[in-house]
């Protein structure tokens, strides 16, 4: 019985459903579907959702703008979550079981900022400006 290699990139199934999963509950939201004062008034945006290899488990990587407590905002979608999943149902019907939902907050927008500061640090800088002058004289 030959085994499968294993790997730890998605495939083309899950980055395919998990884009169709981000938009039905990026519709969820937008409709105002969910009825929670929080949700209501939070600007949020979906960056990614990925799917489990079974495609039952949909993790929506989310960031509420404007808002400094990020932590209340996914405590409340996660609590809204079976909600949301059961409103997810005419969008995804090709699905043979529909995924169950958890939020998390994106910290990639963090990981940029922080690199980005770092790229514009005066070290960095220096750096930057004494390797140019090294390629300069090889030309």
């Amino acid at each position: 019985m030959a085994t499968r290699p294993t790997s730890s990139a998605p495939s083309q199934r899950m980055l395919r459903v998990g884009e169709q999963v981000r938009a039905a509950i990026t519709q969820v939201l937008q409709r105002g579907e969910v009825r929670d004062d929080l949700i209501e008034r939070t600007v949020i945006s979906i960056s990614e959702v990925r799917m489990s290899p079974d495609l039952k488990i949909a993790t929506a990587y989310v960031t509420p703008l404007g808002v400094a407590d990020h932590q209340t905002v996914i405590e409340t979608l996660n609590r809204h979550a079976k909600f949301i999943r059961g409103r997810l149902g005419p969008q995804l019907r090709q699905m043979k079981y529909m995924p169950e939902v958890r939020f998390r907050d994106d910290t990639s927008f963090d990981n940029y900022q922080k690199i980005d500061a770092l790229l514009r640090s005066p070290e960095v800088q220096r750096d930057l400006e004494d390797g140019d002058t090294d390629t300069d004289k090889d030309l």
